[in-house]
């Protein structure tokens, strides 16, 4: 079936009941979002659903183009998963859109029973086997961001990628100003952490580059991350300090939800980080990235747009995107020896230079 499809359907295909099942993860999930906007144009009657992992509903609720995000606890037992499977199917949505593309995202396409079941060429793990068919040009050397984006194009969506929106509250831009109030601007955003160990590059690595970017531009320095990041954030910030003892941090390393975590992202100037979530985050509601590549590909999993700066090693196995270093001796993760503090640096230079809407000292950029 999925060798005969006519692709040129969609083009003119009429959907009431749309469901996205994209459970995660943090950076995927914000990568996805303008994909909402573009399916609203796309189908203006219709209802629009999304499949999340629970800790991440915040992300996509509230999204002015959504109807309603189902929230999936991974964590459940089995009564509660077919539950929930039964649910699905009660839904009759009749467009379902699996852009997660593993196991655990193929038996919920298919528990659905939708009479259109579309995927992407990334999946694994026998997951198109629920779809009717998988989506030209979205294997897995095409970057993420525009994976996503080829969903909309086989809509027939025209014109180019909309804007990553994550609803936040007055609220939680209240809550930022209070917790910025002691420092002044401008502000570095910092995230250390990573979940996979391959990508954490190294915390005195990133305590440098912080150190100078506070001695020679003079940022407040602002660390992030999630609960279990938080003694990589105090191993930092104790660096910071003993670098620079006259220089400002604030660790908020989990003390945000993600709704909080997207407002401080929003005030932020730069934010200088792993391939993360909230690289993603940071880059969708338009602050500035300095990111930093070791066993992931700045082409491929990096925020789109020419406004960041990417950094990655030149180790011939960069980009192999193991979750541990297979390499032992001298050749363990030595990615973190070769992508040096002074290319991070150098490019944290440039993107400063270039960037007007960065706020110097006792200036204070005004953020909508």
């Amino acid at each position: 079936m999925r060798r005969s499809f006519d692709f040129s359907r969609l083009q003119t295909l009429d959907a009431s009941n749309v469901c996205l099942v994209k459970p995660s993860a943090f950076g995927d999930v914000v990568q996805t979002l303008p994909l909402l906007p573009a399916l609203r144009e796309r189908f203006p009657g219709a209802r629009l659903s999304w499949v999340v992992n629970a800790g991440l509903v915040d992300l996509v609720a509230g999204h002015p183009c959504l109807d309603e995000a189902i929230p999936f606890d991974r964590k459940a037992g089995w009564a509660a998963n077919w539950q929930f499977l039964r649910e699905l199917r009660r839904r009759r949505f009749d467009l379902v859109l699996d852009l997660q593309g593993l196991l655990r995202s193929a038996v919920m396409t298919w528990a659905t029973r939708a009479p259109l079941r579309l995927g992407l060429e990334t999946s694994r793990e026998c997951a198109h086997l629920a779809c009717h068919a998988t989506l030209p040009g979205t294997g897995k050397i095409v970057p993420a961001h525009e994976r996503y984006w080829r969903v909309a194009e086989a809509f027939g969506v025209e014109g180019g990628r909309r804007p990553t929106t994550v609803a936040f509250s007055e609220d939680d831009s209240r809550w930022v100003t209070e917790r910025l109030r002691p420092l002044p601007p401008p502000y570095l955003a910092v995230h250390a952490g990573a979940r996979w160990a391959t990508k954490r590059w190294p915390v005195e690595r990133f305590a440098t580059v912080a150190t100078k970017a506070a001695r020679g531009h003079d940022f407040s320095v602002v660390l992030v991350g999630g609960p279990d990041e938080r003694e990589t954030s105090r191993d930092l910030a104790r660096t910071i300090e003993r670098l620079h003892p006259e220089g400002r941090v604030l660790d908020l390393t989990g003390g945000t939800s993600l709704v909080q975590l997207t407002a401080l992202l929003a005030e932020a100037d730069v934010m200088l980080t792993n391939d993360s979530g909230p690289m993603h985050l940071a880059a969708g509601v338009g602050t500035p990235v300095v990111g930093v590549f070791t066993c992931t590909s700045a082409v491929r999993s990096g925020p789109p747009g020419g406004e960041h700066e990417l950094v990655s090693t030149h180790l011939p196995c960069a980009a192999s995107y193991n979750k541990r270093c297979p390499h032992r001796g001298n050749a363990h993760q030595a990615c973190f020896d070769e992508l040096t503090a002074e290319r991070v640096w150098a490019a944290f230079e440039r993107l400063v230079a270039r960037t007007p809407s960065i706020r110097r000292p006792l200036e204070r950029r005004h953020v909508a």
